[in-house]
């Protein structure tokens, strides 16, 4: 990356799961670089809450694991503020222990909306990123796939399979020759790191097109 003025200036970023701590960090860094910014949550009083809190912030309501409802969620926000610049998947949680027995049902249809709701984002809004002399794509997961352990196996494979999702984004970028990034950031914990995750999501747009095809199916671990 360079240090380059940003090109965020009147760029569109949505970001999925804005209502945590780490969501609230992004939309904040983003406004201040100029950007605009779409932040989708699931529930009301949160968004409420957050567009309140970070005056600018245009607040929607989704359910990001249902496909129709992220296919409204794509025509409000053409229909709004038009043809969106960025992703920023942030939907997330954790929940294990138990070694490979504790591994439930439950909890992994849990772990897994956070793949559902990637896959349906980023395929709503990719002739977007395609389009957009500055897409960007990016995800928060886990140093655990590279050290996955029996009492996170459900949480591990479900990051390891929102990876695979993203190198498949970079792979159709890189195919339609777009100036586009997707981009994994690892983290061994995010608590802490917001303020470290909002500057990265920020210094993704201070490439050119060249340095973004380089950036596009990267990933960078996030430390204090």
């Amino acid at each position: 990356m360079t240090d380059q003025p940003t090109e965020l200036e009147g760029r569109t970023v949505l970001i999925a799961g804005a209502t945590s701590a780490s969501g609230r960090a992004v939309a904040q860094a983003l406004l201040d670089a100029g950007a605009r910014v779409v932040a989708v949550g699931s529930d009301q009083a949160r968004i409420d809450a957050l567009e309140a809190e970070i005056p600018g912030v245009v607040g929607e309501v989704a359910d990001l694991t249902d496909g129709d409802d992220v296919l409204e969620l794509a025509m409000r926000v053409h229909a709004s503020v038009g043809d969106v610049d960025g992703v920023i998947h942030l939907v997330g949680g954790w929940r294990g222990g138990g070694g490979i027995a504790g591994q439930t049902n439950e909890d992994y249809e849990f772990l897994a909306r956070s793949f559902t709701a990637l896959r349906y984002v980023s395929r709503a809004f990719y002739d977007d990123l395609v389009a957009s002399p500055a897409g960007r794509v990016a995800m928060v997961s886990s140093t655990t796939v590279d050290a996955p352990t029996a009492g996170g196996a459900n949480y591990t494979a479900v990051k390891a399979a929102s990876e695979s999702w993203m190198r498949s984004l970079a792979q159709g970028f890189a195919k339609a020759d777009a100036p586009a990034a997707a981009v994994t950031f690892r983290v061994k914990s995010l608590a802490g790191l917001e303020g470290v995750l909002a500057a990265s999501v920020v210094e993704l747009w201070n490439t050119d097109a060249a340095a973004a095809r380089d950036l596009n199916g990267t990933v960078v671990e996030l430390t204090a």
